[in-house]
């Protein structure tokens, strides 16, 4: 496409890096958001958002006159001629997809729709809802897909604290509504893009491809979890066990936790079950895996009360501190984190729950319904659980256990070490 002009909608943990990078590529890019107060930080140059090398970034992009954001939707699509879609699409109490952000979007953008146009989506979405949705609300703005415009499905893959390295160096599958559209978008893509770019041939592969990624991630880790609690009954180590059934050429076991969180992983495989009973197909191993891994902050509640009887005392009314509550390690990310349901089960049983987490805003812990407190104040209640893998977790020693009761649910420390300085250690998959 010539004299290209981009309009990013929603400038989070993946529209605002995915800004940044095509605006320092000399691409004028307008970023869209509803947040005025994010806005404002953002033409200031200042990241609302934690991520390595994002506020460099950010800086030059606006400095050179690149990067603008604003609230104004309608003037940015009548403006620009490529219309990037990358807003949020959790899931709702009934474990269905919530389209609203996308609708409205969508809405926004036919307002300001105009000939030659390219709408792409990378937000995660149910299968056909290009199909089904976007693009018949792209239509009231009177164009024809096809025809007039064209309609790109392309999905994100990068993680927190790796994510313009992962923007840059990922392969990129790209699915459009007819040849041209695809070929415009990889052409665009080429510009940030140094990994392969894969085209499939329609928008339903390109959604399908992102979901199926995520819930085989999702079910992988059911299946380690599920392992984890019958090591746990024989008394076997079940991470040495998946590390050494892992030299197994064919073999990729991941490894058990407190749960799965993020943006993708609890979510996206929700998406393929509303489309399977769409449909009248089973998806019983995909609906498994969920509720094993959404049953995992319960397994770790257990845990701690099997910790607490060995010291004859009652998770009521007993002190437990939590160590880290995002949902992965080195991040300060806790969209859908397992540290959540832990403490929630924990307060409706009667426990006083102290947290610490040093990536995590106090506000957040408080809501969540625990207290922030500092490390060492984690480590002196009556026990210590620690579900999220931080660097800095991994260098806690037996000697810093006051009451010698912990509950660690990731792989961070050796039970040997702790057990011989007379710690009472559980983990998930350990003895």
């Amino acid at each position: 496409m010539e004299n290209l002009k981009m309009v990013i909608f929603g400038l989070g943990h993946i529209g605002l890096p995915t800004a940044v990078l095509f605006a320092n590529k000399g691409i004028k890019v307008l970023g869209v958001d509803t947040d005025p107060k994010k806005v404002d930080m953002i033409n200031q140059g200042k990241t609302p958002i934690k991520e390595p090398g994002l506020e460099e970034l950010l800086y030059k992009a606006v400095k050179s006159g690149n990067m603008t954001a604003t609230t104004d939707g309608v003037n940015a699509v009548k403006s620009s001629n490529v219309m990037i879609i990358i807003v949020p699409t959790p899931k709702d109490d009934f474990n269905k997809s919530d389209l609203s952000a996308v609708k409205s979007v969508c809405e926004t953008i036919s307002k300001g729709l105009k000939n030659g146009d390219l709408v792409i989506v990378e937000s995660t979405v149910p299968q056909k809802t290009c199909e089904n949705v976007v693009i018949p609300l792209l239509e009231k703005s009177g164009l024809k897909i096809g025809k007039d415009f064209g309609v790109v499905y392309t999905p994100e893959r990068a993680i927190p604290n790796n994510t313009l390295n992962e923007m840059v160096h990922n392969v990129r599958i790209i699915g459009g509504i007819d040849e041209k559209s695809a070929d415009n978008a990889t052409s665009i893509y080429k510009k940030i893009v140094e990994g392969k770019i894969v085209k499939v041939k329609d928008l339903v592969t390109a959604e399908t491809i992102k979901l199926m990624e995520n819930t085989y991630r999702d079910t992988n880790i059911a299946l380690a979890n599920e392992f984890a609690m019958i090591c746990e009954k024989l008394g076997i180590d079940t991470i040495e066990a998946i590390k050494a059934a892992n030299y197994h050429p064919r073999v990729n076991i991941h490894l058990p936790g407190p749960g799965v969180g993020g943006h993708c992983l609890s979510v996206d495989p929700c998406f393929l079950v509303q489309m399977a009973d769409n449909l009248g197909v089973e998806s019983n191993l995909i609906k498994t895996a969920r509720k094993i891994n959404d049953g995992m902050p319960l397994h770790v509640y257990e845990l701690v009360l099997n910790v607490l009887k060995e010291v004859k005392k009652k998770v009521n009314g007993a002190r437990i501190g939590i160590l880290g509550v995002a949902y992965k390690g080195n991040v300060a990310d806790v969209r859908e984190t397992p540290a959540k349901s832990l403490i929630k089960i924990l307060n409706e049983n009667g426990a006083i729950v102290h947290a610490h987490d040093p990536y995590v805003d106090d506000d957040i812990i408080r809501s969540f319904g625990a207290v922030p407190v500092e490390m060492n104040d984690a480590l002196n209640c009556d026990c210590v659980v620690i579900v999220t893998d931080h660097d800095q977790y991994k260098k806690i020693t037996p000697e810093m256990i006051k009451n010698k009761c912990v509950v660690c649910t990731r792989p961070l420390l050796d039970p040997e070490e702790f057990k011989l300085n007379n710690v009472i250690f559980k983990g998930v998959g350990r003895f």
